[in-house]
Order: C-alpha cells, then sequence, then structure tokens
C-alpha cells in the first residue's frame, strides 16, 4: 500500500512546493518594500482621488431572471456609490419579462439606469449577454453624444463599494485593466460551503493576486469589480473579430485577462485596503453572497474547472514569457490536483479497513470485536467524510480548508495542509487508537 501512496505522496509535495515558491515571493516582496520603501501607488490617499481626471464610467450587468434581487441591488448601489459620473446598463432577454419590468421600473425612478435588451431569447451566456449591453451603450453614446470612457463588470447580487469607482477612475491612468478585491457577505459558520469560497477568495486576494504581476504573470478578471478603459477594449475588439466578451467561453472574465495581456494591456490588481475617507474605514472590494448550497457550488466549479483549466488550454496554449507559463501551470494543475486528491482519499479508505480488519481478526472473540467497533468508526469515518465534503466544494481549485480536532492533546489544533485529507484521516486514527486503548485500560481495570 505504501509503494502506492508513494505517486501520490511525490504529486502533493511538488504541489505544496509550488504554494511555498508564491508565500516565498510575496515575504521576499513584502521585506524589499519594507527595507527599500518607494512611492507607494496603493491606496491613494482622498486628495489624489479627488483630483484625478474624472472619467465617465458605464456600469454593465448581465441579467437572467434576476427579478428578485436586481431592484435591490440597483436601489442600494445608487445610493451607495459616491463617484458622480456613471451609467448602469442593465442587460436583460425577450423571454424575461420580469426581469424587464423592474429594470424599467427602477430606470423610470433613476435616469442613470438604462435598460439593454438582447435581440435574441435567453438564456445564452454570461458573455453573449455582456457583448450585446456594450453594443446598446455605443447605441446610446451615439444618441445622447456622450462618451464613456471606462467600462466596469458587475453582477446583480454585488454590493459595490462606495469608493469603487473613484479607485478604478484613479488607476486608470496607469492600467488599461483594473481589478478590485472582491469579498464575501457574512455567513453562519455553519455554512460550510460558502466557507470555502470565503477561505479561497482570502487567499487569493490577499497573496496570488499580488504577487502575479511581479512574477510577469497576467491578472485575470473576476467577472465583478474589473474596470477596463475603452482603448484597451477596442483593441480587444479588433484582434478578436468585436467578440469583447468571448460567448463562447465558460470562464469570459478569467480570459479577458489573459487576452489583454497577450495583447500588451497593462494590469494592475487593488490590493485589500481600507478606504480612508473619514466617513468609514471598511475595505474597498466588492461584496457578494458566494453559492451556499452543495449542488450550486458543484455546477459553479465544474463551470471554472472545464473553462480555466481545459478550455483556456485549447484556446490559447502554454506560449508565452515564464512568468506566464508558471501561473498558467498554477491555475491548471487542478487537472492534476483533483484526481490525485480524490485517489488519495480512497487509498486511505482502504488502509483504514485494512487496519481494522487486521485489529478484529487478531483480537478475535467479543472483546475484539468491541473493541473495533468502539475504535473503528466514528474518529475516522467522519474526518473522512468531512474531506470529502471539502474536496467535492473545493472543486476545480483543489483548495483545502483548515481542519479543526478537538480532542486529546496529541490530536487538537489546526490542520493546514493542501493534503489535508491525508492529515485527517492520520488524526481520525490517532483517535480510533487512543479511543480502544482507553476502552482496553477500563476493561482491565474492572477484570482487577
Amino acid at each position: 500500500m505504501l509503494v502506492c501512496l508513494a505517486p501520490l505522496a511525490a504529486a502533493m509535495l511538488v504541489s505544496g512546493l509550488d504554494d511555498l515558491v508564491v508565500d516565498l515571493v510575496w515575504i521576499g516582496l513584502w521585506i524589499r518594500d519594507r527595507l527599500f520603501p518607494r512611492a507607494r501607488i496603493f491606496p491613494p490617499g482622498p486628495r489624489q482621488v479627488e483630483s484625478a481626471p474624472r472619467r465617465r464610467i458605464a456600469i454593465l450587468v448581465p441579467l437572467w431572471q434576476e427579478q428578485d434581487v436586481v431592484g435591490r441591488m440597483l436601489e442600494h448601489n445608487l445610493a451607495a456609490i459616491r463617484y458622480p459620473d456613471y451609467h448602469i446598463f442593465a442587460g436583460a432577454y425577450p423571454n424575461d419579462e420580469a426581469t424587464q419590468r423592474m429594470v424599467r421600473a427602477m430606470a423610470d425612478r433613476f435616469p442613470k439606469v438604462h435598460l439593454a435588451l438582447c435581440p435574441h431569447d435567453g438564456p445564452t451566456s454570461k458573455a453573449d449577454c455582456l457583448n450585446w449591453i456594450y453594443q446598446h451603450l455605443g447605441l446610446y453614446e451615439e444618441q445622447s453624444g456622450e462618451r464613456f470612457e471606462l467600462v466596469v463588470t458587475h453582477d446583480a447580487e454585488d454590493l459595490i463599494h462606495p469608493e469603487e469607482l473613484s479607485w478604478i477612475n484613479f488607476y486608470s491612468s496607469r492600467f488599461d485593466f483594473i481589478q478590485t478585491p472582491v469579498l464575501a457577505l457574512a455567513t453562519p459558520l455553519t455554512a460550510l460551503t460558502h466557507g470555502v469560497y470565503c477561505d479561497e477568495f482570502a487567499e487569493s486576494h490577499t497573496r496570488d493576486m499580488t504577487v502575479r504581476p511581479r512574477m510577469g504573470g497576467f491578472v485575470p478578471s473576476a467577472g465583478v469589480g474589473t474596470g477596463y478603459r475603452r482603448e484597451a477594449l477596442e483593441k480587444l475588439a479588433g484582434a478578436e473579430s468585436n467578440r469583447i466578451f468571448e460567448p463562447d467561453a465558460l470562464t469570459e472574465d478569467y480570459e479577458n485577462g489573459l487576452r489583454l495581456f497577450r495583447l500588451g494591456c497593462s494590469q494592475g490588481f487593488l490590493p485589500i485596503t481600507r478606504a480612508d475617507t473619514g466617513k468609514s474605514r471598511n475595505f474597498v472590494a466588492t461584496r457578494e453572497f458566494f453559492p451556499q448550497h452543495w449542488r450550486s457550488a458543484l455546477d459553479q466549479r465544474t463551470r471554472w474547472a472545464m473553462g480555466i483549466v481545459l478550455q483556456s488550454w485549447e484556446r490559447h496554449g502554454w506560449g508565452g514569457k515564464p512568468g506566464e507559463v508558471y501561473w498558467l501551470w498554477r491555475d491548471r494543475k487542478g487537472m492534476l490536483a483533483n484526481p490525485l486528491s480524490l485517489a488519495l482519499l480512497r487509498s486511505r479508505d482502504v488502509s483504514v479497513d485494512a487496519l481494522f480488519a487486521a485489529r478484529r481478526a487478531a483480537g478475535g472473540g467479543d472483546a475484539g470485536t468491541a473493541d473495533f467497533q468502539d475504535g473503528d468508526p466514528h474518529g475516522v469515518r467522519c474526518a473522512s467524510l468531512w474531506n470529502r465534503v471539502r474536496a467535492g466544494c473545493s472543486g476545480a481549485r483543489g483548495v483545502w480548508q483548515p481542519l479543526e480536532h478537538r480532542g486529546s492533546s496529541s490530536s487538537s489544533g489546526t490542520i493546514r495542509d493542501r493534503a489535508g485529507a491525508g492529515a485527517a484521516v492520520e488524526v481520525g486514527q490517532d483517535r480510533a487508537r487512543l479511543s480502544v486503548a482507553r476502552r482496553a485500560a477500563g476493561t482491565q481495570a474492572k477484570a482487577r
């Protein structure tokens, strides 16, 4: 059995070392910035933001059967956003009359809201809807004589930070593509599926996304809170037959970051920072709820895996500079890491079954059976089941979450390991052995 586990252990070791590289780079950059401080561009001061040339911004919001949330989303964000010069273009389909009615009702109340109706029934894809919203934006510019210099994408459930547009406007003088952080709204600790997303985005948007551009990689769009200069979108349209957002792509936001990077557009990720406005000190980030149910999370992460790992490989290959290739590897290694994780879980289950079968065979009689029933099942099986749930929720990215086990001093604490499944099963085995030992000691004490 150990021979079978060796290749899996080697693969997990390589994946762990890969993560260690990013950690070391992040630490090295942090130390360098402290020892050799330079003029900081993050975060901007209030005077810098106010003195930046003000550009007109268009917010694109694709919709499909969002009548229950889009009204509240628009009302809240229109009241919260402090940037004065922006408009919201909400896209809907002809066969989604409920969403159309809601957007029209909001447009009647707020002149900054516009309905962009797709020419065909839906649903199609988010990218297709965004392309038609962008076409509607062009028609509005022709009719009004106004020109929008920045385009920002958002979803129907997003809560936009009051300073987000001001920051995107400020950094648009330096970058063609700006990605702001995305953080989850608060949910109970028992919402485990949502918690997986919380952990992943916290790690990605505090470490990976800040390191990517400084290692020569591209910045992928998160799909929300992404700002584009119009010049960058026009360059993309010219290179891609006017398909700014690829309709056939499962992860059009990820691909846009890669396509703009290869076109030579400058990219920036705004680190998670508190706004210093004197009115509030909360993080400048888009807030939203992530999927909270197993089925919806599985569907979404399957789409991510197919789009990021397989479709982008087919469409864009591996070409590029070393920094780009390295981050393509990190994005696509889930193709190997996910099956290996499941194989590791299965192999551990087989090892556990063999362990307790041998214990039962060796013990014999009623006492041995009692010991086996007391020791086997719960610690090991619950740990294994817990990791299966975590593995499924982690889906495309293969991110393992901290598992906290409370018990004896030898098994308590927090396990932070990419190969969390193996560690959790070992903890379960320790707890099972401890339970067997305690029962044996109790039996001996009664005999005396």
